[in-house]
């Protein structure tokens, strides 16, 4: 926190703004991040920014007032407070109990926007492309880009209590165009967690990653039109788990369940989903992007089982809701930013490993579709229906994979999707740390997985 930031007087301003509210707080961010891209053989552009503010919110009841500023003075927290303190309205509640503090941390105190240097990051980018292009002649275009940040966060509750961190957040990503025969097609990878960025510039590190991105590029030259209809759908492992987190996991937070807008608004204790599948939202994973030592409210964060053996146990939880609700609070409170009110998010949501092997998957399949890859895709809460672009997939035809496929979409429901595995696989992966989750126009950094799984029977949208 900026050292201009008068804790004490803040402390006794959310104090009085807090008398007869139900819950609270300050959170203070400060925060510096940079991003590089390459592209086209020279640098495309190279950008800096900090910023700091704070959001001071008072919570009465199902109403919140909420109030931020980029000043940092006593006078912009009184301002906001006198703002906050009209969501009691009369109203007289009795103050929570705040979150039990935590020394625990999940990741290192660095800054990657210091180290390495500017030169060092921008040379980098200029070897990927230049490795790329030398390392196949179809490479006809190569983007690489490279982004980290540094959040400062403090959380400052009733009576002065406070708990604080550092945050850095790293990511890289290459992108590659090849061109056969007048066609040309694209490939794409990235990594990133919570880490310096030393873990991901290893030379084996990002040359593994350009070689993903050239070998999916190679895929797409040789793909067919997909095919239509629905049948058995084989997904890889890691980033598959993106379909879980968008078709499932959202309508397992807390807010849909509590306003009884998701399909699994008062489903706990039911069977909804084939026994076998367990999903867990778990933000307590070192150095993941989706971890966190405590969410945006000062909760600890959590292993959290939101579905065992197709059983739902529960929901993911911010404090409000859960005092609503009349549950605990699971860590999952979080926030794109000082100037955002913290919402139930996912952190680390996955499918747990199973006892399959993957090969046994695909040589059940007669006809079907094994998707490796997803791109975009779209979720509707209420009613659980989603529609989901595959990059990379191919045919599966009499048990054995074939030709790689183009332009495949899988349209499904997630509750009917999750009710029809039949298969999960041993292979259980985490994806490399690129995921990024919007709701409610706010966007916070995510982490996906699951094991192999096949999907007896979903719609697959293609050519025909």
């Amino acid at each position: 926190m900026t050292d201009m930031f008068d804790r004490q007087a803040a402390s006794r301003i959310l104090d009085d703004a807090l008398s007869g509210a139900d819950d609270g707080e300050i959170y203070v961010e400060t925060s510096r991040s940079e991003s590089f891209v390459f592209d086209d053989g020279r640098l495309k552009s190279a950008a800096f920014d900090t910023g700091q503010g704070f959001g001071l919110r008072v919570v009465s009841g199902e109403t919140t007032g909420f109030a931020h500023s980029s000043e940092m003075t006593e006078a912009a927290v009184k301002r906001a407070a006198d703002a906050a303190s009209a969501a009691k309205r009369g109203r007289h509640g009795v103050l929570a109990e705040g979150p039990t503090p935590t020394n625990r941390r999940l990741y290192t105190d660095v800054d990657p926007t210091e180290s390495p240097d500017f030169s060092a990051k921008t040379n980098l980018l200029a070897e990927i492309d230049a490795w790329c292009r030398a390392k196949d002649p179809r490479v006809v275009q190569v983007s690489c880009s490279l982004s980290g940040s540094k959040e400062d966060v403090e959380i400052i509750r009733a009576g002065g209590s406070t708990v604080g961190e550092s945050r850095p957040l790293v990511r890289i990503n290459v992108g590659i165009v090849m061109e056969k025969d007048g066609r040309r097609e694209a490939g794409g990878a990235g990594a990133g967690g919570r880490a310096p960025y030393e873990e991901w510039l290893r030379p084996e590190r990002w040359k593994a990653l350009a070689e993903r991105a050239m070998r999916k590029a190679e895929v797409n030259l040789e793909s067919i039109p997909a095919p239509a209809g629905e049948m058995p759908v084989v997904l890889g492992p890691g980033w598959t788990g993106v379909l879980l987190h968008e078709a499932v996991g959202h309508g397992l937070e807390g807010d849909f369940n509590r306003k009884g807008n998701s399909v699994y608004s008062g489903r706990v204790g039911q069977q909804v989903a084939a026994k076998g599948v367990t999903v867990i939202d778990d933000g307590t994973i070192e150095n993941r992007r989706g971890s966190l030592s405590f969410d945006d409210e000062g909760t600890q964060t959590q292993r959290n089982v939101l579905i065992e053996d197709g059983i739902l146990k529960g929901y993911m939880q911010d404090r409000m809701n859960a005092r609503l609700m009349g549950v605990e609070a699971t860590g999952n409170g979080r926030r794109e930013s000082y100037a955002c009110q913290p919402m139930p998010r996912m952190t680390n949501t996955f499918m747990a490993g199973g006892d399959h092997d993957p090969e046994e998957m695909i040589k059940s399949v007669k006809n079907g579709v094994y998707a490796v890859d997803f791109g975009g895709g779209q979720v509707d809460i209420t009613n659980g229906q989603f529609v989901f672009q595959c990059t990379e997939a191919y045919m599966i035809e009499d048990g054995k994979i074939g030709a790689p496929v183009k332009n495949a979409t899988l349209i499904g429901h997630g509750p009917t999707v999750l009710e029809k595995i039949s298969m999960i696989g041993n292979d259980f992966a985490l994806d490399d740390g690129v995921g990024v989750c919007g709701k409610g126009g706010q966007s916070v950094p995510v982490g996906v997985g699951q094991p192999s799984i096949k999907i007896d029977a979903i719609t697959v949208g293609g050519a025909g």
